[in-house]
């Protein structure tokens, strides 16, 4: 699953405050019952209540991040993994800025520090391995989105300085908020991950009966529009297979738990 939180709101008075929303989201997670979540947006505290949340879901949960402004300070990329099924072997954090490693840096002309949390997991029903990469690109700068998508690819492909490579031959998962469409031509996002990079998006690649409707993932808490665009994506490398996906509108007694509609694959890895 992908998912935005959205970052909260703790004045219980605000709309859409995070009082409000999080038993939805903890609703959302209990339907839904991934192995694993990327999300972006959530600040620690908020983190710390999902965390604590999805204790009661009946299964061992634990997470991953570093906040954009290094620590605890700022949103983060946190990954959420089930931990009965998957245990982290690595893990590491970078930003999309010229020096990567530069805690707290951006891109020239973004509008905020971006950043990319990266865990590589071990099956522990199969004993393979993956990567899972977890991002949310700029909304501001088409450059630095731009930046960004090379930045991970770089990432994944390796081994190219300053980024550290990755173990050869293992599958990778990409999952987060793009901020933009999946346009082809125009040498876009989507267009340098997936064409020239050889990612696959999940969605177009569940096969018809099990790909549910494409449609807008940003509803801003106004749900199901004609408007609008998906801009939440997973995407894996060459020799996963999607299996299902879909985009879901969950809502919990009659609240959306964000203003983005989480994203959800079921995927087989091959060797994990």
């Amino acid at each position: 699953m992908t998912f935005n939180l959205r970052f909260a709101d703790y004045d219980p008075a605000a709309p859409h405050s995070w009082q409000q929303r999080r038993p939805a989201v903890a609703a959302l997670l209990r339907e839904e019952a991934p192995h694993l979540v990327g999300t972006q947006e959530g600040l620690h505290r908020q983190l710390r209540d999902v965390h604590e949340d999805l204790q009661h879901s009946g299964r061992s949960w634990d997470w991953i991040g570093l906040g954009r402004e290094g620590g605890s300070r700022g949103e983060f990329m946190a990954v959420f993994y089930d931990a009965g099924r998957l245990y982290p072997v690595e893990y590491e954090h970078f930003w999309i800025a010229p020096d990567p490693y530069a805690v707290g840096q951006k891109w020239p002309g973004a509008g905020s520090p971006r950043m990319v949390t990266w865990v590589r997991f071990c099956d522990r029903e199969g004993g393979g391995e993956f990567y899972a990469l977890n991002t949310h690109l700029d909304n501001v700068s088409e450059e630095a989105r731009l930046a960004g998508a090379r930045l991970l690819l770089q990432q994944m492909r390796g081994p190219k300085a300053p980024l550290p490579p990755f173990e050869p031959g293992l599958p990778c998962v990409l999952t987060g908020d793009f901020n933009v469409p999946p346009v082809p031509g125009g040498g876009g996002v989507h267009e340098i991950l997936v064409k020239d990079g050889g990612l696959t998006d999940s969605f177009t690649a569940a096969p018809a009966g099990r790909r549910g409707e494409d449609h807008h993932t940003w509803h801003d808490y106004s749900g199901m529009s004609a408007s609008g665009s998906r801009i939440d994506w997973i995407l894996t490398s060459p020799g996963v297979r999607t299996t299902s996906a879909r985009i879901s509108t969950f809502t919990h007694e009659g609240r959306h738990p964000s203003d983005h509609f989480p994203v959800v694959a079921t995927l087989d890895l091959g060797n994990a």
